[in-house]
């Protein structure tokens, strides 16, 4: 992996199948209805609550120093609640067993904030949108430097890549879950 330039593009040609699938799997809820916007943030929650909490039990403020900032749980639970509808249960929880994994969660959640910036424009402006609303590109450049300072080598991008894939994994199983019960 050490081929590619830097460590975002090396995490992004790694995981290109796993988040096809999620981007698919996420396909199937249609933002500008109240059902489909609420699906989604379910299928949402499946990934963001138990990630969330795992790397807040690894402690990542030593690799992540802002990593309470880019928190996005709570919005996600606002959100929900303003919606009344009551989150998934997400009682199991990822393991990351190191440094590199928890780098690699962050990667795809911080990537899906980026991504919600373009699917904001499609939910309707009287829905609540603190989740898929908040942006921060400064957030990105910084993990992005954080990512080529710490994931230099082969076996730390592998890792990386590891924990991105699992992240991944739940995001999927949560939109498939969550559109299944939309009957889609």
């Amino acid at each position: 992996m050490t081929d590619s330039p830097d460590a975002r593009h090396a995490l992004r040609a790694a995981t290109a199948a796993d988040h096809e699938r999620v981007d698919r799997a996420f396909s199937a809820f249609d933002l500008t209805t109240r059902e489909g916007y609420s699906g989604f943030l379910r299928a949402q929650a499946h990934g963001f609550l138990p990630v969330e909490a795992a790397i807040d039990g690894a402690g990542p403020h030593d690799i992540v120093p802002d990593w309470p900032a880019r928190r996005r749980s709570q919005s996600l639970l606002a959100d929900l609640d303003a919606l009344g509808v009551t989150p998934p249960d997400t009682a199991s929880r990822p393991l990351f067993r190191s440094r590199e994994e928890i780098l690699g969660a962050i990667y795809v959640l911080e990537g899906s904030r980026l991504g919600g910036r373009m699917l904001a424009r499609s939910v309707p402006a009287d829905f609540p949108r603190a989740f898929i609303g908040s942006s921060d590109a400064g957030m990105w450049r910084t993990l992005i430097e954080i990512l080529d300072k710490l994931l230099i080598s082969d076996e730390q991008r592998t890792a990386a890549s590891d924990g991105a894939r699992s992240v991944f994994a739940l995001f999927e199983a949560g939109a498939r879950q969550e559109g299944t019960q939309l009957g889609r």
